[in-house]
């Protein structure tokens, strides 16, 4: 139950707090709740009669129980500044990212001059670069996705998670490299050796966090013949080709790392098991691995590609299929969401 109006306590006139409350999710700070007729004393009876709760110092909800995310969010900004910006994972998951780590905080970007320090969930980052391209949302703003993508990357210490957050913003067109080279160069170098190493990954055309995982395990030290990785493939008689995740031309092998969480569900399943025919289909020999295979069976994986090779050259198999285009690195405009 909403409890806007409070009045008739100990003689207290009547206060209307409904507009209020109506327009910040059923939160107010104290200063706002002062300035509309209540006193401390008023604000101390609703919280003993468990009709309100602090959310954070000074800011209370008109209802008790959970807060909700949207709420939260809201909070931040009461709480720090209205310039404030929401920004990492926290904003990520407002723009929709799917592959992101779990953090109950939520960080916000504020003027640098301000003096306003982290409570509870929130915490602050006082900077002197606000972002521009910030989106204004119902009672706070949240960075543009480029920006959130490299404050969330700095502040995260494992490479694949850092790997799933950059390969998802440039595959589903979130933002572009370029973007994020932007914000990379901005932030300069302090914690950003695993977000600059996601990014060139991408770049060089890992489209997932389990295909930059795959590349790791063939380094160009001259042991297999040469991967193109994501190349665009046309058979001899024009038809155009799936494009595999790596094509070994001198073997004609086609590298597939293939997971439904990556492909989006069974249709996209589906689509995969096309792919392989139709390549199989003008001579190609195509391999399939998992991204559990890749990261807990390494040196199998590996070997099963090596073996492949030796095999295929070694029968002197040929394909029909030549190599139109590798795709160039990335690039674009700063993101536009």
């Amino acid at each position: 139950m909403t409890y806007a109006t409070i009045g008739n306590r100990a003689g207290r006139p009547k206060v209307d707090l409904e507009p209020l409350f109506g327009r910040q999710h059923g939160l107010a700070t104290r200063k706002q709740l002062l300035a509309s007729g209540l006193d401390d004393e008023a604000i101390r009876l609703e919280l003993r009669g468990r009709r309100w709760q602090r959310v954070l110092p000074g800011l209370y909800a008109n209802t008790t129980g959970a807060i909700s995310v949207e709420q939260r969010r809201v909070a931040a900004t009461l709480f720090t500044s209205p310039r404030a910006q929401l920004t990492g994972i926290a904003a990520l998951v407002w723009h929709g990212f799917r592959h992101c780590p779990a953090d109950p905080l939520l960080h916000v970007l504020v003027p640098h001059h301000l003096r306003r320090s982290s409570r509870g969930f929130v915490r602050v980052h006082r900077t002197l670069r606000l972002d521009l391209r910030a989106i204004i949302a119902d009672g706070y703003a949240v960075c543009s996705v480029s920006r959130a993508v490299s404050d969330a990357c700095r502040g995260l210490g494992s490479i694949r998670d850092v790997r799933a957050i950059v390969a998802e913003a440039v595959q589903r067109n979130l933002t572009t490299v370029a973007a994020l080279e932007h914000e990379l160069a901005m932030a300069g170098s302090s914690r950003t050796a695993l977000l600059r190493r996601a990014i060139r990954e991408v770049a060089s055309g890992a489209q997932s966090a389990p295909e930059a995982e795959f590349h790791e395990l063939f380094p160009d030290d001259g042991s297999l013949p040469a991967i193109v990785w994501n190349p665009k493939l046309e058979a001899d008689d024009g038809t155009t080709l799936p494009s595999p995740d790596g094509w070994i031309p001198e073997a004609g092998i086609a590298l597939e790392v293939d997971s439904r969480e990556y492909h989006l569900g069974p249709e996209g399943w589906q689509r995969t098991m096309r792919r392989h025919n139709l390549l199989a289909s003008y001579g190609a020999m195509v391999l399939h691995f998992t991204p559990s295979e890749i990261r807990q069976r390494r040196r199998s994986v590996r070997g099963v590609v090596e073996r492949a090779c030796a095999e295929r050259l070694a029968s002197g198999a040929t394909t029909r299929i030549r190599i139109v285009s590798a795709p160039p690195t990335q690039a674009g405009s700063p993101d536009q969401a």
